[in-house]
Formats: structure tokens, C-alpha cells, sequence
């Protein structure tokens, strides 16, 4: 009993906040409603719509993978591999983990104007005028005019921004492993990427498990810094699910259209975590 009282506040506040938001929308998405007039019942026409009729959705689909996997590289994989020089450091660790780990409290809006420089054309921005100092001038161009390259401008920012977060949480798993093991793996012969693949890795897989799905279900979701940056343009190169779910509900004031949106977004994301934990625990059998 008394570990209910504990456990019913936040669960209360978990239904009220998440779920109920949910079941909302999934009821809005069986109708047709501009936010003013009485709501129509159309029952699966927008889900019939948003399948078949509506072309740019499949587009931000697309986009939306392009996006995600972009974010994983950089999150994961930068995260794994500053971990695994933190864990080789012996000074100054402490200081890397900090400055990793500002860019995740910086506000959004800061940090998709602090892009919008480096990426400039005119003034010329910091990537820019890189190019130029290392003799690879002929590779400017307006990073988010450019339709062959604004995607994995508008997704570098997402991923730069939490690297530091996954970096602190590998990091501490990294940690947990025995250096025991590894000491006798070097002595029986093992070099360094023995040890990380059959000790290291092996060892945080359940950790790098988690990650992946937080990393994954985030990038699904991702809205506010491709929003801020480019609007979804230029064209439709940079429009994302949640970027386009958004001008449907907010500017072509179709919400239950945007709600079925909405919808798909969550399954989606529950599709990807089960996807993932079926790929990574097979290959842990």
C-alpha cells in the first residue's frame, strides 16, 4: 500500500501529461475539424489520405529517415568514440565532459541561430571560411539553400547537440567494465579493437540498447531546429513528419488530418523500438 501511495502521483501525472494527449488525438484523428466549426466523423479517411493521396507526406517520411540516421551517427557513434578516449585519458577529464555537455542545455533557439552563422553564405560563416583555409574553396556553397545539402545541414545540429548527453552515459558504462579482463585479454594477445568488440561492447551492450532507442525515438520526434532553421525548405528538401504535421494542424488548420499524422508518429516510434531491440538482442544471443 505504501508503495502505491508513492507510485500514484507519477503515474497520475505520466497519464495526464503523456497519455492522455495520445488518446486525444487519436480520437481527433477520426475526424474533420478546423479548430472552429463542429467536428465531422470521417472514420479512417485520413489515414486512407495521409497512405495514398498524400504525396509530400512520403516525401517528409524520406526525410525523416534521412535525418534520423544522420543523428545516430553523430550521437552514437560520436558518443561512443569521445567515451572511449575519455576512459583513456588521465587529466584534464572532468573538462571535456563539461564542455561536451553544454551544447544539451543551451537553448534551441540559440543554438539553430548560432547555424544559421556558421552555415552562411554571405557574410561567409565559420564551415565556409574552414574550406577556404584548407584550400577547398570550390566546396562552398549556401549550406541551406543548396536542396543536395540542407538535410544534413538542418540534422548535424540535432546530432552535435546531444552528443555530449550520450558521451556522459556511455562513458559511465564504459567505466563499469573490468579492467581484470581486459588485462589478461592484452596478455593473452588481444589488440584494442579485440578488447572493444568481445570485452568492451559486450559488456554495455544493454546500456547501448537504451541509448539507441532514446537516440532513435528523439530524432523521430525531431522538430524544433529544422523547424527554426529552414521551415522544412528549401522546397520540401528539408521537411520532416513533424514539420509538416505541424503546418497542416497550426496553418492549414486541419487537425484531425494532423492528429492522424500524430498517430503515425507513434507508432512509428514504437515500430523502430521494437525493430531495434529485435536486432540488438539477437545478435547479443
Amino acid at each position: 500500500m505504501s508503495v502505491a501511495v508513492f507510485l500514484l502521483p507519477p503515474l497520475l501525472l505520466y497519464g495526464a501529461a503523456v497519455l492522455l494527449p495520445i488518446v486525444q488525438s487519436l480520437v481527433l484523428s477520426f475526424f474533420s475539424w478546423d479548430g472552429i466549426t463542429d467536428m465531422e466523423f470521417v472514420g479512417l479517411s485520413n489515414y486512407r489520405y495521409l497512405l495514398t493521396g498524400d504525396s509530400t507526406f512520403w516525401t517528409t517520411f524520406t526525410n525523416q529517415l534521412g535525418y534520423v540516421v544522420i543523428c545516430l551517427v553523430l550521437q552514437l557513434g560520436g558518443g561512443l568514440l569521445v567515451a572511449s578516449l575519455l576512459r583513456s585519458l588521465t587529466r584534464g577529464r572532468e573538462v571535456v565532459k563539461v564542455l561536451y555537455l553544454l551544447p544539451a542545455v543551451i537553448s534551441t533557439i540559440a543554438i539553430a541561430f548560432l547555424f544559421q552563422r556558421v552555415y552562411s553564405m554571405e557574410p561567409v560563416g565559420l564551415l565556409n571560411e574552414l574550406l577556404r583555409a584548407v584550400g577547398l574553396g570550390g566546396l562552398e556553397r549556401p549550406w541551406l539553400s543548396d536542396t543536395s545539402t540542407v538535410l544534413a545541414a538542418v540534422s548535424a545540429p540535432e546530432g552535435w547537440r546531444f552528443i555530449g548527453l550520450y558521451t556522459v552515459i556511455l562513458y559511465a558504462a564504459l567505466l563499469t567494465v573490468p579492467r581484470e579482463i581486459e588485462e589478461a585479454a592484452r596478455l593473452d594477445g588481444a589488440n584494442a579493437w579485440q578488447i572493444f568488440t568481445r570485452i568492451r561492447f559486450p559488456y554495455i551492450r544493454p546500456v547501448w540498447l537504451t541509448t539507441t532507442i532514446m537516440a532513435t525515438t528523439y530524432a523521430l520526434r525531431g522538430f524544433d531546429i529544422p523547424y527554426l532553421l529552414t521551415n522544412g525548405g528549401p522546397g520540401q528538401s528539408s521537411e520532416l513528419v513533424t514539420t509538416h504535421m505541424y503546418k497542416t494542424a497550426f496553418t492549414s488548420t486541419d487537425f484531425g488530418y494532423a492528429s492522424a499524422m500524430s498517430v503515425f508518429i507513434v507508432v512509428e516510434c514504437l515500430v523502430a523500438v521494437g525493430l531495434i531491440l529485435l536486432v540488438l538482442r539477437r545478435k547479443a544471443v
